[in-house]
């Protein structure tokens, strides 16, 4: 929970909400570490997502209904997963772990997508062919907002639109990448370019 202020979705009060309720309203997330279940396959997974999302997770409802399948297959397809359809979670690299976290945050269609760090632990090598990825298969999200945290510069820069830098709980700067990472405060505070005085 925040200090202070508040937080606001579509121009409503969610701060007091819990996740469920705020999940409900529209919003997922993508951990830093993904939180997968190891021992069911690719496909699976993204159906356990879905079923989560449709509220539909219970004994009495099959989580492998045909437009489940259907959605989890595009999804797939748009973050290169395909070809892991059927294999199991445990036997899959880092990064493919993380694009598979986060196709599976879109299986409930989200007005508001959070990704922590969607970079981390993977190789410098491996990094922006992994962003690459997953921007273009956001892209293709249509009503899907995507704000991601992230502490490597140059993926901010290349993939952001809009900059929010924080530093002690305040703001300090607000805009373009352009602009945004190349103001003092940032400079100084955030990628460390500028001494502080």
């Amino acid at each position: 929970k925040p200090d202070q202020g508040q937080i606001t979705l579509d121009g409503r009060d969610i701060t007091p909400l819990d996740p469920r309720a705020i999940t409900r309203l529209g919003v997922a997330r993508s951990f830093q570490i993904p939180q997968l279940y190891g021992d069911l396959t690719v496909l699976d997974n993204m159906l356990v997502a879905n079923a989560c999302h449709d509220q539909r997770l219970s004994f009495w409802q099959p989580a492998r209904r045909p437009e489940a399948i259907t959605r989890a297959d595009v999804l797939l397809d748009r973050f290169n997963l395909a070809e892991h359809r059927e294999r199991r979670v445990a036997e899959l690299p880092g990064g493919v772990r993380k694009l598979l976290d986060i196709a599976m945050a879109l299986t409930g269609h989200p007005k508001l997508l959070l990704l922590d760090e969607p970079t981390s632990g993977v190789s410098a090598e491996e990094k922006f062919p992994m962003m690459d990825t997953i921007m273009a298969a956001l892209g293709q999200e249509k009503g899907t907002t995507v704000l991601f945290v992230e502490h490597d510069m140059d993926i901010v820069e290349r993939h952001a639109d809009r900059v929010i830098a924080f530093y002690a709980g305040r703001i300090i700067a607000d805009d373009t990448p352009a602009i945004a990472l190349h103001t003092d405060d940032v400079r100084r505070y955030v990628t460390g370019e500028l001494i502080s005085e």
